[in-house]
Formats: C-alpha cells, sequence, structure tokens
C-alpha cells in the first residue's frame, strides 16, 4: 500500500544510495572483499522510494528482487562504484553511502587463476579511491545533501567524528560491528546519528527497514 501523500516528502527527488561491500579481485576467481549484504543500503533505497523518490540503488552485493521505484546498477569495485556514483550524482539531493567500500586493491590482477603453492605468498596493495573523500571539494557535489556510514568496532563516536569531519559530511550513521545480532549481515540494525555538532538520534534496535525509515525521518528534519 503507498504511504499517504503527506509522507511523500521526497516526490520528484533523486535520492542515491550505495550499498554492499566492493570486490577488489586478485585473479578470475579471487578477491579482497568483507562481508557486507547490502540489506541496510537496500532497505534505504526502498524506504526513499516510498517516500516519494526516484532513488537509485548502486550495489556491490547481490541485486535484491525489483524494488518499486528503485532502479538498480550492479558494480563490483571501489572504482566501478566511484564512477557509478559520478554518473548519478548531477541532479540529485541526496546521496547516501551505505556500501562498505573495501579500504585496499592489489596493485595488479593476475589475468589467470593463480595456482596454490609450498610456502608464503605476499600480495602487494594499494589503496582504493576514496569516494567520499574525492567528493568533498568537487562542484559535483554542491546542493547533494550527503550522508556518510561508518562501520566502527572501538572508539566509535569518535572515529566517526573524524570521518564525517574529513569528509564534509552533513551527517553520518555509525554501527557497531562488534555486534553479531547487528553486525554485517544480521536482519536487524542499531545506529547512531551524528552530524558536527555530535549526536544528532540514537535508533535503537529494531530491523534494517524500520531502522532505514528513521534514518530518512533525520534527513527529512535537515532538509525542512
Amino acid at each position: 500500500m503507498a504511504p499517504p501523500a503527506e509522507e511523500r516528502w521526497l516526490n520528484g527527488d533523486v535520492v542515491v544510495v550505495t550499498a554492499g561491500g566492493t570486490r577488489e579481485p586478485i585473479d578470475p576467481v579471487r578477491y579482497i572483499g568483507n562481508r557486507s549484504s547490502g540489506k541496510m543500503g537496500n532497505e534505504l533505497a526502498a524506504a526513499a522510494a516510498r517516500a516519494g523518490a526516484h532513488a537509485l540503488l548502486i550495489t556491490a552485493a547481490e541485486v535484491p528482487p525489483e524494488m518499486p521505484g528503485v532502479d538498480m546498477i550492479r558494480v563490483d569495485t571501489a572504482e566501478q562504484m566511484n564512477s557509478a556514483v559520478r554518473t548519478a550524482l548531477p541532479g540529485a539531493r541526496i546521496l547516501i553511502m551505505a556500501a562498505a567500500v573495501a579500504d585496499w586493491r592489489p596493485v595488479g590482477v593476475a589475468s589467470h587463476k593463480l595456482k596454490k603453492r609450498p610456502g608464503t605468498w605476499t600480495l602487494e596493495l594499494v589503496p582504493t579511491v576514496d569516494i567520499l573523500a574525492a567528493l568533498r571539494d568537487d562542484q559535483a557535489r554542491r546542493g547533494v545533501f550527503v550522508v556518510g556510514f561508518a562501520a566502527e568496532s572501538d572508539d566509535a563516536l569518535a572515529n566517526a567524528h573524524t570521518k564525517l569531519r574529513d569528509k564534509a559530511l552533513d551527517l553520518i550513521v555509525v554501527n557497531d560491528i562488534s555486534r553479531s545480532d547487528i553486525a554485517m549481515g544480521a536482519d536487524d540494525n542499531e545506529v547512531t546519528v551524528i552530524d558536527s555538532e555530535g549526536v544528532v538520534e540514537s535508533i535503537a534496535r529494531a530491523p534494517k527497514a524500520a531502522v532505514a525509515t528513521a534514518i530518512l525521518r533525520v534527513i527529512r528534519s535537515r532538509l525542512r
């Protein structure tokens, strides 16, 4: 059932959401990745669509079943996600970076499967593109409300505040990945939303669909 008209506050606006964990290839079958399922990003895109947005989900996870009002783009690597975000950003009102983008990638990718061999093996890594940092002073993000995510296991609020400041975010959503009941891949989440002044709202543990709706409600309060 469609929500009442008064709740469709994003009517016609473009909301870009990233989801899932990027995969940085080592060879044709192996990659560097993480445990992000993409569930939180999926629910954020769905919540934006229910609020009347034209939602675009850029996901490095398995593409979810069709969601009304949500267009989807599947990517693998951080660079592919960066390219998709930059293509989608013109005309967007909100960017929500819920994806767990890999921080490192192999310096080179083997064209064939690397065979198992005795002894140790050293893999040389280089940093991936930091999508939000690269956008910080870019004209492409002018007028876009930017929300980041911080998956932390210790000093969560302090680390998230540093990330918010360094990347000039409007809001950042902090979740504790040390807890198995709300960690990556879980169906529930519990988050804290902060801005440059400190905690904006603490959202108690709930299914990720409900958490996504609560996050959108915080964003709405900032855009009025």
